[in-house]
């Protein structure tokens, strides 16, 4: 199995630990107000993989796009380039949903509408 591997990550509040994440996962980060969450996903995962996919463009590209700093962290293995979607301020009302308020229900819309596919329960095509 293949596994994204955070080698001693120090990250703002992390104290250095090491880290392997399955390729082909869901995986949800939870934790106590404190514990680095953000630090983990954000500051230290989505940053080395978009630092990593700015490398393949050219400098005068690079030139003109957002780049985060590197992580601390000794090594960061087999990871991929990263996309984020960001957070908004969004008026709440009582149907929002986490999906609604972090617009993550329209991408999922897509999905279902890209690998879907039609059936008919009476001509069973």
């Amino acid at each position: 199995m293949k596994f994204i591997q955070v080698l001693s990550a120090r990250q703002n509040n992390l104290k250095g630990f090491d880290l392997y994440l399955p390729f082909h996962h869901l995986i949800v980060v939870t934790g106590v107000s404190g514990a680095g969450k953000s630090s983990l996903v954000f500051d230290t995962l989505y940053a080395e993989g978009q630092r990593r996919y700015l490398e393949t463009f050219s400098s005068y590209v690079r030139q003109f796009l957002e780049r985060l700093p590197r992580p601390r962290v000794k090594e960061i293995l087999n990871i991929p380039p990263a996309l984020a979607f960001p957070q908004g301020n969004f008026i709440r009302t009582s149907r929002s949903t986490v999906g609604t308020l972090t617009e993550v229900s329209n991408f999922v819309k897509m999905l279902f509408y890209h690998a879907g596919k039609p059936f008919c329960p009476i001509c069973q095509n």
